[in-house]
Parts: C-alpha cells; sequence; structure tokens
C-alpha cells in the first residue's frame, strides 16, 4: 500500500492542532479526549514514517514510546537496579575527579567557614 507523504503529513499536523486543542479543554486527568488524540498522534505518525520510507527511503529522527501498564510495578524495580548498574559502569564517581579546594568547608550548623 503506497501512501502520499504529503497527505499523511498533513494527516499527522492535524493530529497535532487536534491534541491541543482537546488538551486546551481539558476535563480533569483521565480525558478520553486527550487520550485519543494522543494515540490518533502516535497513529499519524507511524503512517507519515511509513509513507516517507516508501517514497523517498528516508526516515525521521522521531520515536513514538508506547505506554505499558502491565509493567507499572515492575518498572520501579527495574529503576532501582539500573541506578546502581549506571554507577558500577560508569566509575565517574572517582575522588580524584574533585577538586576539594574548589569547595567551601561547612561547619557542623552547615554554615561555610572561611579558609585560611
Amino acid at each position: 500500500m503506497s501512501n502520499d507523504p504529503r497527505a499523511a503529513l498533513q494527516t499527522l499536523v492535524s493530529a497535532f492542532e487536534e491534541h491541543l486543542a482537546a488538551a486546551a479543554n481539558r476535563r480533569g486527568d483521565d480525558d478520553p479526549a486527550v487520550d485519543g488524540a494522543y494515540l490518533a498522534i502516535a497513529d499519524a505518525f507511524d503512517a507519515y514514517e511509513e509513507a516517507l520510507y516508501e517514497a523517498y527511503d528516508e526516515v525521521t529522527p522521531l520515536t513514538v514510546f508506547a505506554e505499558e501498564e502491565d509493567d507499572d510495578l515492575d518498572d520501579e524495580d527495574d529503576d532501582e537496579d539500573s541506578d546502581e548498574e549506571l554507577l558500577e559502569d560508569n566509575e565517574m564517581l572517582d575522588d580524584d575527579l574533585v577538586d576539594e579546594e574548589d569547595y567551601e568547608d561547612l561547619g557542623e550548623d552547615g554554615a561555610a567557614r572561611a579558609r585560611r
């Protein structure tokens, strides 16, 4: 199925405009109009990306992220594990990288003490 990239682009722009209007007229956190407009942007973007690729063998630098509601509880555990792995992998917190002379000493009350 061959799509015209210009028509797909116009559909994407319209989806953005509809999302803006829905967001401006939001009636609560779970407004179905905003949710629907959100999904319309994702669908229109996918169609545009496909049409652009078919016509010109080109893609955009953008990505649509899908929300996975089933993994919400697991994500909290993953975030903690990822942070620990990041610190282990990067080792950017090296004492040699910190020049202690650039920092003032703090007294017990948290006030800065003057250097002598």
